[in-house]
């Protein structure tokens, strides 16, 4: 009763009159300039705050009534964090338990600030329990240290050396974990670089891997060891070893299934996406087809790790030729109810994806019924020749992956002085604005399509094309989900492909 008092004297003096949250009721005030700016945010309505402001009162961004709502907006969605709900089907126990003592820690410290000292300790008390149990070190250590002043405070001398125990014990567990999570920031923060700036992660990767190894051995944490897989799976992925790499995720997932209380779906996604890339690269069909359909069933269909494995299984159907489940995977893409709620890069892949199919329908359909009963009314090739394709500067990737496929449509229909408009504007690209290093396999393909250009689209007059061929085959495809890295059809082969076309 007592811990019911001071928490009562706090709120008496210290309570609100009414606490702003986005919950249900609220969200039936239809008549609400919150709802308003709420509904068209979810709606992807805005790029920037002239968007919302024009949107919410036709005024400019620096209005003072807009800035007034928008202020009071986000403070009423931080409000909402505190009441969200982790009981979702999807939400692992170990999830749902962190968040929990998180939220709870929260509370620890306000009571503490109000010098409510016996109820901050007693949560504190169940904090520690929930936190022992999953060996959340920082939670721990967290606790034990209110709790340990507690008892102090109060002359219990077994509570403190029970709790000074513990402190010791995992401060060095939670040491452990910001060392493995340093080492694991220090690769990804480098990862993306293109591999000529990438020398220097390549060297010390190694040294990280065996440092991840030595502290999994010491410290039985699943954040230490998580962290030591998923560092291995990119040292084997820089390496272009698929076949390692596959058997790193597999470890990775043998250790989940054996630790469940450790399960962390975000976690396990991770590695199940990295094995669908090992089978992207390997081109292993059988292998990540099962492995594609499999995951798929472990996560809530629509959402965004979803549709990160429909993209990988559908680039593993298109690489291997796999063309009639390519189309399927496709229709049950954008079937799904979430797929209008795709935006930005991601809608613009899978329009691509798109168009690249309806070329595959067009050039394969005459040898294949199943495919030409795939062809789509909704696609008119005509249409899209005429598109004058103008993306921004830091979406280029798009614009020329869509002229490449210009020209794969125009090959169909030999209208070579149309092809070779296109492929004076990729020659321009790559000339002034594709950087070698980034986009070197994208390049050398441009450099085979201006040779056709030269040989005048016929496959006998080709000359000095090997040495462009030989580098695509020596820099193979390595697609990491940056949209630099994408080729809906590996570059040699599309190649070959032309070459079979004409």
């Amino acid at each position: 009763m007592k811990n019911l008092i001071e928490i009562a004297r706090i709120v008496t003096k210290k309570k609100v009159r009414k606490i702003e949250i986005f919950d249900d009721h609220s969200l039936k005030h239809k008549n609400s300039k919150f709802n308003d700016f709420y509904d068209a945010l979810l709606a992807n309505k805005f790029k920037n705050d002239r968007d919302a402001s024009t949107f919410l009162y036709g005024c400019s961004p620096t209005d003072d009534k807009y800035r007034q709502l928008k202020s009071r907006f986000r403070k009423r969605l931080l409000n909402t964090l505190f009441f969200l709900d982790v009981n979702l089907p999807a939400t692992s126990n170990y999830e749902r338990a962190y968040f929990s003592c998180n939220k709870d820690w929260t509370l620890v410290k306000i009571l503490q600030s109000n010098n409510a000292t016996h109820t901050s300790a007693a949560l504190a008390r169940q904090i520690l329990t929930t936190a022992l149990k999953f060996k959340f070190a920082d939670v721990i250590v967290n606790c034990c240290r209110i709790l340990r002043r507690y008892s102090a405070d109060v002359g219990d001398e077994k509570g403190y050396e029970e709790y000074d125990q513990h402190i010791k014990q995992y401060e060095n567990v939670l040491d452990a974990e910001i060392r493995s999570e340093e080492l694991y920031q220090r690769v990804i923060m480098n990862y993306y670089k293109p591999p000529s700036k990438n020398q220097d992660l390549r060297e010390r990767i190694d040294t990280y891997c065996d440092a991840l190894v030595g502290l999994s051995e010491i410290y039985d944490s699943p954040i230490v060891i998580y962290n030591m897989y998923l560092v291995w799976a990119f040292r084997y992925e820089m390496l272009h070893d698929y076949e390692a790499m596959l058997e790193v995720c597999s470890k990775a997932e043998e250790y989940i299934e054996k630790n469940p209380l450790y399960y962390q779906s975000e976690k396990l996604a991770t590695f199940q996406l990295k094995k669908m890339s090992a089978y992207l690269h390997l081109r292993d069909y059988k292998n990540g087809k099962n492995n594609a359909e499999k995951c798929l069933k472990s996560f809530p269909s629509g959402s965004d790790t979803w549709f990160l494995f429909m993209e990988y299984y559908l680039l593993l159907s298109i690489h291997t030729d796999n063309y009639i489940n390519a189309l399927a995977i496709y229709n049950r893409a954008t079937s799904s109810t979430k797929f209008k709620k795709i935006f930005g890069n991601d809608k613009e892949k899978w329009n691509i994806y798109n168009i690249y199919l309806n070329y595959i329908i067009e050039s394969h359909s005459e040898n294949n019924p199943i495919l030409h009963a795939q062809r789509k009314k909704t696609f008119r090739p005509s249409r899209f020749l005429n598109d004058p394709l103008l993306y921004p500067k830091d979406q280029r990737i798009f614009t020329v992956l869509l002229v490449v496929a210009q020209i794969l449509f125009l090959i169909e229909k030999k209208g070579y002085n149309a092809i070779r408009e296109r492929v004076e504007r990729l020659k321009s690209y790559a000339n002034r604005q594709l950087k070698k290093e980034v986009y070197f396999r994208l390049i050398q393909f441009i450099r085979l399509l201006q040779q056709l250009d030269k040989a005048d689209y016929k496959v006998e007059n080709l000359s000095n094309v090997d040495k462009y061929y030989d580098r695509l085959v020596e820099t193979p495809f390595a697609y990491r989900g940056q949209i630099t890295e994408l080729e809906v059809i590996p570059y040699e082969k599309l190649w070959n492909l032309i070459l079979q076309r004409l």
